[in-house]
């Protein structure tokens, strides 16, 4: 994340090639028993397997052996035909096979296997941000788990290290002592006989409730398989988080009436009763569950059958507690719900209901149809809080769509996190809302300031460059007073005419980004994602969008969550992302862009009437 190169490079350079001619080369030797097994004798002692990949191949099934304890076979898409790129593979000590299922005695990828005692995961990602989180390499959706402990934020998230596509869940994990900088680590949790590791959270038991001693870090996720179902499931770490022995009576929760969608558990203290509670994602519902030592739950009640956007799917659950107007005399419960599909621009988002607990029993405040979202954007997802935080509310989002999130154009690492929130309620018009404001810890970002000062603007003024030595990462900061005729606002554009505009719709009193020129816009044209591909075709018809229409579009948000007619503005652009917050995060919205060069050009505009800029000032930024 610190060196990022403009050339898009595969990771082939980095691993020198075996030759299969021979069936054995660099350590190897390659048994084949026709397209439906090869067995991969190691020849030599190494760290790691390395794997070509082929985003559009089929899966392989990849195990060392021999299989022990909870271990099982990955899912790994080897190159048949092409390689994208590499991934390490684990090769536990004295390991002398590998077994490798359905992948053909022809595929390229045994030619290109190698053993190695390092990987490399220098940048090769064009679109890889400079400030925001991302996996090192492979895929990354839901941020889950996240808690802090002595000193340290920890980011727990779904990771596939075995390709840049969903798959094979773990939790990945990273650290940071300031919610920006961060440090990558070994996965936490793998994949296992129960299933694929989905999302939950993380809890420090300071009593020691569960008897693993105080203090002890408690993770509760979801086991996910198509034999078993959704269940929930516990691990502890008594190492500060790196790594986690598994409960051997697992699973502690199953659905009492065999839901499928069953998942995503989140657990906090309940002071006044002295008990733990889970809330939990069931279907088209959140279920609240009692517990006194982590591992036996009993079922309490439910909420959300609806409530809220529809359609939708119930996942991710946050609920926390929070005071009004920063009042801790008056203070209210917060359920945040992720829902896939029911995004008011198509595919997934963030929604919330305000209201109150009684231990048991969650009321809100509102009528089932009255949606309140924490982001304006396409591309917030998956956003929860960080446990153990004390008075400070911390949320993290995924920044992407299921609408696309497979098929945008990066093939190193797939998914990034948007900039951490700190949230807060604030009441307008009779009606309680949280304001989601980029954390004051983002500061840390900013290199060089340019002051552009107070401006009057009736038509068009340009700024070129944006910041010094442009390479996509800035942060624009203004207050605005839009003109009250028509529309206007700001453009950030390059030399090829890509551009994002961000304006005030005066007709509609809203607050407009849109992307549809803002670069590559068809995500089923980028790279090799060819659109007559079967696997490409069939995931299209499943999911019923078109790419070029689900993301070459604009988001909008009701300028009615403000006071007043001025606004203040924080921009924070990076590589492929742009997000927006107004007035300390009353609106907030988060968007994927991919311009294919930085936009260097900010252009005020009026179309009608004069509209009032103070204090324009303009930050590089980096880590």
């Amino acid at each position: 994340m610190k060196t990022i190169s403009y050339l898009i490079a595969g990771l082939a350079m980095a691993f020198a090639p075996a030759t299969v001619g021979a069936q054995q080369a660099d350590g190897l030797t390659f048994e084949h028993h026709g397209d439906t097994l090869t067995v991969v004798h190691i020849g030599k002692q190494a760290k790691y397997l390395i794997l070509p990949i082929e985003e559009l191949s089929g899966e392989a099934k990849v195990n060392a052996d021999p299989l022990t304890g909870d271990e099982v076979p990955m899912d790994v898409r080897l190159a048949v035909n092409n390689t994208d790129y590499y991934v390490p593979f684990p090769l536990p000590a004295g390991t002398k096979t590998v077994t490798v299922r359905r992948a053909p005695a022809s595929a390229q990828c045994w030619a290109k296997m190698s053993l190695s005692d390092t990987f490399d995961t220098t940048n090769t990602d064009y679109y890889r941000p400079l400030y925001h989180h991302t996996p090192l390499y492979g895929w990354m959706n839901d941020p889950n788990g996240m808690v802090y402990k002595d000193g340290e934020y920890h980011l727990y998230f779904q990771h596939n290290p075995y390709g840049s596509k969903w798959g094979n869940m773990h939790w990945g994990h990273s650290v940071s002592r300031d919610l920006i900088h961060w440090q990558h680590l070994a996965p936490a949790i793998a994949r296992d006989t129960l299933g694929h590791i989905f999302s939950g959270s993380t809890v420090v038991d300071k009593d020691g409730t569960a008897g693993y001693g105080k203090n002890a870090m408690i993770a509760l996720y979801t086991s996910a398989s198509d034999e078993r179902g959704q269940i929930q499931s516990m691990a502890c770490s008594t190492d500060n988080g790196r790594t986690y022995k598994k409960y051997e009576h697992n699973p502690v929760l199953t659905p009492f009436d065999g839901l499928k969608d069953f998942r995503d558990p989140k657990v906090f203290w309940y002071a006044p009763d002295k008990k733990w509670i889970m809330i939990v994602s069931a279907d088209k519902e959140m279920r609240f569950y009692s517990s006194h030592d982590l591992k036996q739950w009993t079922y309490m009640s439910a909420f959300g059958k609806g409530y809220g956007a529809q359609p939708n799917q119930f996942e991710c659950p946050d609920f926390v507690q929070m005071p009004i107007n920063g009042d801790k005399n008056n203070m209210k419960w917060v359920m945040i719900v992720n829902i896939n599909p029911g995004c008011m621009f198509g595919g997934s988002a963030t929604e919330y209901f305000v209201g109150d607990f009684d231990g048991e029993k969650f009321t809100c405040d509102t009528k089932p149809d009255v949606v309140k979202w924490l982001d304006y954007g396409k591309d917030h997802y998956a956003a929860v809080c960080i446990s153990n935080t004390g008075d400070r509310t911390i949320s993290i989002p995924w920044m992407s769509n299921w609408q696309y999130a497979n098929i945008t154009p990066i093939r190193q690492y797939r998914g990034a996190n948007g900039l951490p929130r700190e949230l807060s309620l604030y009441t307008k018009d009779g009606q309680t809302y949280v304001a989601a404001n980029v954390v004051k810890e983002a500061a840390c970002l900013r290199k060089d300031s340019t002051l552009l000062g107070d401006l009057a603007v009736n038509g068009k003024r340009e700024f070129t460059p944006i910041v010094k030595d442009n390479d996509g990462a800035y942060e624009l900061t203004m207050t605005v007073t839009p003109a009250q005729a028509k529309t206007s606002g700001f453009t950030l554009s390059n030399a090829k005419g890509e551009k994002v505009k961000v304006y005030f719709d005066a007709a509609n009193n809203r607050l407009v980004m849109d992307r549809t020129e803002s670069g590559i816009t068809d995500l089923s044209q980028v790279g090799n994602y060819d659109v007559h591909a079967k696997e490409t075709d069939d995931h299209r018809k499943h999911l019923s969008v078109n790419y070029k229409n689900d993301f070459a579009l604009g988001t909008w948000a009701p300028l009615s969550l403000c006071d007043g007619k001025t606004y203040r503005l924080d921009v924070f652009v990076d590589k492929c992302s742009v997000e927006i917050f107004v007035d300390g995060g009353r609106i907030a919205m988060t968007n994927l862009v991919f311009p294919t060069e930085p936009y260097d050009t900010l252009t005020l505009y009026s179309d009608g009437g004069e509209m009032q800029v103070r204090g324009l000032k303009t930050y590089k930024l980096g880590l």
